[in-house]
């Protein structure tokens, strides 16, 4: 195996420790109880489609389905789009990803919006995640070949307008990840792993609210995004989960006077896919299986259902925490640690904006997430600049741990409005 290879899986394993998609279950048997938490993070394929897209929301903890509306909408609340100022615009973001291991992995964003009418606005984007080049190599470790494993989403977006204060949206999605260009592994022909998916979602909108002596604004969101087929990348039964989320808060903007105006933010959101059980396990480790070759379950639920009982599955089937064997060998769980469990599998986003002239912002966020869930834990800050007809954001994300593979993760965002455009050229 080359040092580039090397040095490319390993920033793959830090991505996928990075994002709540990594399993790591701690041996249970009745010889080996764990003393500590016993991690149990949820897998899916694609995790990319989780990454904040944009710099704007990225800033603020990566919190995005109840503030107002912009031209990355379609990614957090295609319903906003519904609200949205303006005849039409677009965005394009560009964030290097993973730059304190590697340097050449990113992810690119290219999303816009056109008004159909008062009520109706379509919206469309494109999302293209680059792990960069990989060399490579046969069993003997020479190299075969380079190739740059890529993954993409071809959205397509609808909000409309219910009445003065709520509108409903939705997004259909079309997945394209390939890996592995085809080679064969492990005596498996592989091949790019193609799914489709849909997001539905609501927007509430009071622009008449009122806090104190202050103009406000107050709303909220909710959004599923990532229901579809699941994904598979050989032609065995073998496959996975896309990343349906679901995501939901409310936002508050003051207007403190004239020139400044502030927006606080916070969201909860949690993936709706099966919780790995816990499994049947010898003293070597070993998964123990049925007459059948199926696992042994010790607790919690089969994992191998449909995407809609997955859905409403992973609401219940957390395993808990085995704290100990009875004396048939059955497990003891801990009581209340199912709940609990369950409560850990929820994501907290806060962020706030600040508005100065409408043409100067400052943002600052923070996101949580359960150490034996995946532990991203972060602070987010950004800057935003609204010229005459281009707007230009950027986004930094500080990591509260060491070597945490996401810190100095940096976002640029560069937006485009056609009304600021026509404006410009009637003045001209």
């Amino acid at each position: 195996m080359t040092n580039t290879h090397f040095r490319k899986l390993f920033a793959v394993a830090f991505l996928l420790l990075s994002l709540p998609i990594v399993q790591a279950q701690n041996v249970v048997t009745p010889d080996n109880v764990p003393d500590d938490l016993q991690l149990n993070t949820i897998t899916t394929a694609v995790p990319f489609l989780l990454i904040s897209p944009d710099s704007r929301s990225g800033a603020m903890g990566d919190a995005g389905v109840a503030t107002s509306p912009d031209e990355n909408s379609i990614h957090w609340n295609p319903a906003k789009l519904a609200f949205i100022d303006g005849e039409g615009g677009f965005s394009l973001t560009y964030s290097p990803w993973l730059r304190n291991l590697v340097g050449d992995i990113s992810l690119s964003y290219l999303s816009g919006y056109k008004r159909l009418n008062k009520i109706s606005t379509i919206g469309g984007s494109l999302r293209y995640f680059s792990l960069g080049e990989i060399t490579f190599t046969d069993d003997q470790g020479n190299a075969i070949g380079n190739f740059t494993p890529n993954e993409w989403a071809l959205d397509v977006a609808y909000g409309m307008q219910l009445n003065r204060n709520f509108s409903f949206g939705m997004a259909l999605r079309y997945i394209n990840s390939n890996l592995t260009n085809g080679i064969t592994v492990q005596g498996q022909d592989t091949r790019p792993g193609r799914s489709v998916a849909a997001d539905v979602s609501a927007y509430y909108r009071n622009e008449d609210f009122q806090v104190g002596d202050y103009d406000a604004i107050l709303s909220a969101g909710i959004s599923l995004s990532n229901i579809g087929a699941k994904m598979s990348y050989t032609d065995n039964d073998e496959s996975d989960f896309l990343p349906t989320s679901l995501r939901l808060g409310p936002s508050l903007e003051l207007e403190l006077d004239q020139y400044n105006s502030l927006m606080f933010t916070v969201e909860a959101s949690k993936l709706l896919v099966p919780t790995p059980p816990i499994y049947e396990r010898d003293s070597s480790g070993t998964i123990v299986t049925n007459d059948a070759g199926e696992p042994q379950i010790l607790a919690g639920e089969d994992p191998d259902v449909s995407v809609t009982s997955g859905i409403f599955q992973s609401f219940t089937d957390a395993p808990g925490r085995v704290e100990g064997f009875d004396a048939a060998g059955n497990p003891i769980i801990e009581s209340g640690s199912v709940t609990k469990e369950e409560l850990n599998e929820i994501a907290l986003s806060a962020g706030m904006e600040y508005w100065y002239d409408k043409q100067f912002a400052v943002r600052m966020g923070y996101f949580y997430e359960n150490p034996t869930k995946g532990n991203r834990q972060y602070f987010t800050i950004g800057l935003g600049l609204k010229l005459t007809v281009f707007a230009f954001d950027v986004s930094y994300l500080v990591g509260n741990a060491q070597q945490n593979p996401l810190a100095n993760t940096v976002r640029f965002s560069l937006k485009f409005n056609f009304d600021d455009f026509g404006a410009q050229n009637e003045e001209n």
